[in-house]
């Protein structure tokens, strides 16, 4: 646990967004598998709405009548350092993060408080690196983004993956991707936002490198792979440009167990080659669309921030990320799989992140980090025990 100065704290946990809609299912996540004597709270700017999602958890389960709540704007810079000074770990569901999650990372690092999100915006993580990872060193605070669907199950799907393989020596991992899921109003909105912001986000990443130490002795890469069958998986490989195989690429930089020169590719996996055109098409028009302030406002306006698939949706839906490995003369298929990607799994990622975070003997870390590198092992065995498959499916 990351204890700053050995000071208690009132809560261990608070969950900041808690009305939104990833938010009230992290909150629902939370009243059934906090353990007991954990004391947690629920955040946001509007009391009516955080009394409103208290009181729906407490319609199952009494004793969330009297969960603390905590108000604070997320530009709020007084409110958010109070919100932080009173806590080990902070969980937020605010997002576009580029828009709503700055100041809140910084009153984090500034407290030393723990802090995990949801945000799969490269610009964005980008960002709280340059701004604020030298800080959260210096506090202790641990800083760990893409704690949901992006990026826990490549993440840690690949850390899986690499302890099957020999240590020492040079190893490749590619990812490929399924799922049968829609997407929520939030998650739409900070897609859109990242696509909007190219040039914004190119830059950040070219600031990031110029102030990362470079390795020594060792390489670890992500390059984008081109598009191709896959006879492993039976499927159309389409590059993947998200945050992902960047977050894999600084696990492998941060954990000698990666290798001298480890290589990660990540791959959308489509059974059919119209449906792959098709996909991409999709993606391009919709990037482009996201330039044009006015059709980004559009689009926005389909599909409302805070809305979501109803409960019958999710459960139908359902990921699966196939992951083949080589090095050492061996190759490993390893899968990692799961129900609803975006919503219902993702808030239990993000709440089982937080508890491990506030409550486990993790490796000592500072400052941003990914979930492999702050709590790789430990999360691995809370995701399995919370019904996350990581399996060896072949070892040759």
């Amino acid at each position: 646990m990351n204890r700053q100065n050995g000071a208690e704290r009132p809560y261990d946990v608070v969950l900041f967004g808690a009305t939104g809609f990833v938010g009230a299912l992290t909150a629902e996540y939370l009243a059934a598998h906090a353990p007991e004597g954990c004391r947690w709270a629920l955040a946001g700017r509007n009391r009516d709405k955080l009394e409103q999602v208290r009181a729906r958890l407490a319609v199952d389960r009494p004793h969330c009548a009297a969960l603390p709540l905590l108000t604070a704007d997320a530009d709020d810079a007084a409110a958010l350092r109070e919100l932080a000074e009173s806590t080990h770990v902070v969980a937020s569901t605010v997002g576009p993060y580029i828009h709503h999650g700055r100041a809140l990372v910084a009153a984090c690092a500034e407290a030393g408080t723990d802090y995990a999100d949801l945000t799969g915006e490269p610009e964005f993580v980008d960002r709280m690196y340059l701004e604020h990872d030298t800080r959260a060193r210096e506090t202790g605070a641990r800083l760990v983004h893409a704690c949901g669907f992006d990026s826990v199950p490549h993440d840690l799907g690949v850390y899986f993956t690499v302890r099957q393989l020999p240590e020492g020596v040079p190893l490749t991992v590619d990812g490929y991707v399924r799922t049968g899921a829609v997407f929520s109003g939030g998650t739409f909105a900070s897609a859109l936002t990242a696509m909007s912001r190219g040039p914004q986000t190119l830059r950040a990443a070219r600031e990031r490198r110029l102030h990362e130490p470079r390795l020594v002795g060792r390489r670890a890469r992500a390059p984008q792979g081109s598009p191709h069958f896959s006879p492993e998986t039976g499927t159309w490989a389409l590059p993947l440009p998200t945050l992902d195989p960047r977050v894999v690429e600084r696990s492998a930089r941060a954990l000698e167990r990666y290798g001298p020169d480890f290589r990660y590719r990540h791959f959308a996996s489509v059974k059919h080659l119209p449906m792959a055109l098709g996909g991409t098409a999709a993606v391009g028009l919709l990037t482009a669309a996201a330039q044009v302030p006015a059709a980004r406002d559009w689009l926005s306006a389909r599909v409302e921030p805070g809305t979501g698939p109803d409960e019958q949706r999710r459960r139908r839906s359902w990921f699966t990320v196939r992951f083949i490995g080589e090095g050492g003369g061996r190759q490993v298929w390893t899968e990692v799989s799961g129900g609803d990607p975006g919503y219902g799994e993702t808030a239990k990622m993000l709440a089982e992140t937080a508890l491990a975070l506030a409550f486990d003997d993790l490796p000592a870390t500072s400052g941003q980090a990914t979930t492999a590198v702050v709590a790789g092992d430990a999360l691995l065995d809370r995701l399995t025990r919370a019904g996350l498959r990581f399996r060896v499916a072949t070892v040759r």
